[in-house]
């Protein structure tokens, strides 16, 4: 188990790693911060962007730069926004409680909803009920994210003014944005929870239950889905990064105050310390998900550890 460790922890420090170069070096093709903080300051010179960037100490080689942004990673500190001086950190701070509430109520939505569809659909394979079920959840996988979010602030926020249609205004605000998620991430798992009832419910074990007298739904819900439970928990593990990538554009449409939007706020600022600083947390968020994921897997199946 020590070795299954230490192989995915390294892993997970190459991926970082791997992420936070590929950013540092992207970014800095988006533009000239010094050319942002002079607009609307009249008359620049070369001498005078030449100053500023020697003050946020872009005149420095690209390794230097990405060497210091990460000595200060393993440290804690990212730096200071280019625009304000804010500390970076401060800002992750404040955005990333919201970015994870989001996150992990879209994902618990997702599975109120798709685990109940999918048993039903192979409870009652081959019926009209399954058929809708399954054009359901292709129709949701349909779905561009941006375009379900606007058409759900259109019907509920609109046309019958339920939920507020963007921004934080308390726990209200959080259903579209997470409704929105939930849809599409359930498209799939319903797929998902279908199939793996269906291989469950034809084992001889669940015949036994049955035969027993059991009640159907003791049947279903405490034999057949604790056999599902590991696939199911596998793959949503393995979808927290897609739901993260799809929240960062979500959050955006609502005006959430939180990863993505400060995200999109530094891009749109040639902001360097902030955007490579809030790139880095959500890797590393999904990095530790999926290293947990990884771990709980080969506790659970001895014969992943040695993969």
């Amino acid at each position: 188990m020590t070795g299954f460790l230490i192989k995915r922890g390294l892993q997970a420090l190459f991926v970082i790693l791997a992420v936070t170069l590929l950013v540092a070096f992207a970014v800095r093709l988006t533009g000239d911060p010094a050319l942002m903080l002079s607009q609307g300051a009249g008359s620049v010179t070369e001498q005078d962007l030449a100053n500023i960037r020697q003050a946020l100490g872009l005149n420095r080689p690209f390794y230097v730069q990405y060497l210091t942004y990460m000595q200060g990673v393993f440290t804690g500190d990212f730096g200071a926004s280019f625009m304000g001086g804010t500390s970076v950190s401060r800002l992750i701070g404040d955005a990333l409680p919201a970015t994870l509430m989001l996150a992990f109520s879209s994902l618990i939505l997702s599975i109120v909803i798709s685990v109940p569809l999918g048993i039903r659909a192979a409870v009652k394979k081959g019926t009209s009920t399954d058929q809708g079920i399954r054009i359901l959840s292709l129709v949701g996988l349909s779905f561009p994210n941006f375009w379900l979010a606007l058409m759900l602030v259109l019907l509920l926020a609109i046309v019958f003014p339920i939920f507020p249609p963007s921004g934080w205004d308390g726990p209200m605000s959080l259903v579209l944005p997470s409704l929105t998620m939930a849809i599409i991430l359930s498209a799939t798992t319903v797929r998902l929870v279908r199939t793996t009832m269906l291989e469950t419910l034809s084992a001889q074990y669940i015949m036994v239950a049955r035969s027993k007298g059991l009640r159907e739904r003791v049947v279903l819900y405490k034999h057949a889905l604790r056999n599902c439970a590991i696939p199911l928990i596998t793959y949503l593990g393995l979808q927290f990064g897609n739901l993260i990538g799809g929240i960062v554009v979500i959050e955006k449409v609502f005006n959430w105050p939180g990863m993505g939007t400060l995200a999109f706020d530094a891009i749109g600022g040639r902001d360097y310390p902030v955007l490579q600083g809030s790139v880095t947390v959500l890797a590393l968020v999904i990095v530790i998900v999926n290293l947990v994921v990884d771990i709980a897997y080969g506790i659970v199946d001895p014969r992943i550890r040695t993969k």
